[in-house]
C-alpha cells in the first residue's frame, strides 16, 4: 500500500532536521569542545574530571544520536538529560577557578546534547532542560564565590548565545517540519480534487455516450412503431422492455446507496414488475464494492433476461470479495445476449425456462472493499 505523499514529504524534511541536529552536536562537540579541553589542560586542577566530562557528553549524545535515528524509545529522555547536565559538574570540578572561561565549554555546549535527547517532547522540555543547566552555572558562581561583574556578564553572553542557538535550531525545525506536512496536504488535497474532476468528468462523458445510444435505441423502434410495427410483437415488446430497464438502471448509477450493485438490479427488477412480471431477488453473502463499468456488466444479461420474462423472473446474486455471479431465471424465450467485457456469460433455455448467469472473478487484483449490507 503507498504511504500518502504529505507523510512521505513531511518524513522527508523531519529525517533532514533530525540528521542535522545530531551532525551539529557531534561537529560541535570535536571541533569545539575537544580543542578547548586540549588548549587548557594546564588549567584544569583535576584533569580527570575534564576528561571525564568530555567522554561523558560523548556518550550520552551518541544514545540520544542512536535512539532518536532508529526512531527508539523516548522514555530516556530525562535519563540522557541528566547526564548531560552531569557533565557540567564535572567541568564545575575539574577547573573550580574558571568557571565561566573557556576551559568550563560544558555550560554552552550540553544544550545539543539536549536539542537530540528531547527531539520528539514537547518545547518544554528542552526549556526545563535549559533552565536546569543555568541553575547549575549560578549555583556553582554562588558556591565558589564567582560574582565579579565582568564574570557575571560573560556567563549571560555564553548562556544567551548558546540557548539562543539550540532553542531556535530546536523550534525551527520543528516548525519547518509543520510546515511542510501543511504544505504537503494542501498539495495532495489539490491533487485528489483534480483527480475527482476529472472521474466526474470522465463518468459524465460515458454516461452521455451511453444516453446517446439509448436515444438512437429508443428512436429507432419509436420510428418502426411510426412505419406500422405491431405493439404487440413480442420481440418489438422485448427491446422495449430492455430499452426501459437499461434507462432505469442508468438513472439508478447515481444513486448514493450501499449496495449499487443490488440497487441496479432492482432497477431492472422493478421496469419487469411494472409488466406483471413476478421478481424475486435473493443474495448470499456480501456484495464488494464494484466499479460502475464491471457493475453494468454483470447486470446486461440479467436485464435481457428480466425484460424477456413472461410472468415470473428469479434473480440470484452470490458475492464475496473474489467473485460476484449474478443469475436470472425466467419464463422467456431463448436469447443469446452479448458477453460483455470482464465477465464471463453462461445461458441455458430448457423449453419455457431460460437461465443466463454473469461472473466476476477477481484473479489479479487485489478484492475490493467490501460495501454495506444486502437488501
Amino acid at each position: 500500500m503507498k504511504a500518502d505523499p504529505s507523510v512521505l514529504v513531511a518524513e522527508r524534511y523531519a529525517r533532514g532536521a533530525t540528521v542535522a541536529a545530531v551532525v551539529i552536536a557531534g561537529f560541535w562537540h570535536l571541533g569545539y569542545d575537544l580543542v578547548a579541553t586540549v588548549t587548557n589542560w594546564g588549567v584544569y586542577s583535576r584533569a580527570w574530571a575534564a576528561a571525564a566530562g568530555w567522554v561523558l557528553y560523548l556518550g550520552v549524545g551518541g544514545v540520544a544520536s542512536v535512539l532518536l535515528l532508529r526512531g527508539g524509545s523516548r522514555a530516556y529522555a530525562w535519563v540522557l538529560g541528566v547526564g548531560a547536565l552531569g557533565v557540567d559538574v564535572l567541568l564545575l570540578v575539574a577547573a573550580p577557578g574558571a568557571v565561566v572561561l573557556p576551559a568550563n565549554w560544558a555550560w554552552g555546549s550540553v544544550g545539543w546534547v539536549a536539542v537530540i535527547a528531547f527531539w520528539r517532547h514537547r518545547a518544554a522540555h528542552l526549556v526545563a532542560f535549559v533552565v536546569a543547566d543555568t541553575a547549575i552555572l549560578v549555583a556553582g558562581m554562588v558556591v565558589l564565590d564567582v560574582g565579579s561583574s565582568e564574570q557575571v556578564s560573560r556567563a549571560i553572553m555564553v548562556l544567551l548565545g548558546a540557548f539562543t542557538l539550540q532553542l531556535g535550531y530546536s523550534l525551527g525545525a520543528h516548525g519547518l517540519h509543520a510546515a511542510a506536512q501543511w504544505a504537503a496536504r494542501s498539495s495532495a488535497a489539490r491533487t485528489a480534487a483534480t483527480a475527482n474532476r476529472a472521474a466526474a468528468e470522465a463518468v459524465a462523458a460515458d454516461r452521455a455516450v451511453r444516453y446517446q445510444e439509448l436515444h438512437r435505441v429508443t428512436a429507432t423502434l419509436l420510428a418502426e412503431l411510426a412505419a406500422g410495427a405491431d405493439p404487440s410483437d413480442p420481440a418489438i415488446r422485448r427491446r422495449a422492455a430492455v430499452g426501459a430497464a437499461r434507462l432505469r438502471r442508468l438513472m439508478a448509477e447515481t444513486d448514493d446507496v450501499p449496495d449499487s450493485l443490488l440497487h441496479e438490479l432492482r432497477a431492472g427488477a422493478d421496469v419487469a414488475e411494472r409488466r406483471g412480471v413476478q421478481v424475486s431477488l435473493s443474495v448470499v453473502g456480501t456484495v464488494p464494492e464494484l466499479p460502475v463499468d464491471l457493475r453494468r456488466a454483470l447486470t446486461e444479461a440479467p436485464i435481457v433476461g428480466l425484460s424477456a420474462a413472461r410472468s415470473l423472473a428469479r434473480v440470484t446474486v452470490v458475492a464475496s470479495t473474489q467473485e460476484v455471479t449474478v443469475a436470472v431465471v425466467a419464463d422467456a424465450p431463448d436469447l443469446h445476449p452479448t458477453t460483455p467485457t470482464g465477465v464471463t456469460l453462461d445461458r441455458d433455455h430448457d423449453g419455457t425456462e431460460l437461465w443466463l448467469q454473469t461472473k466476476w472473478t477477481n484473479n489479479n487484483q487485489p478484492a475490493p472493499a467490501t460495501g454495506g449490507g444486502h437488501g
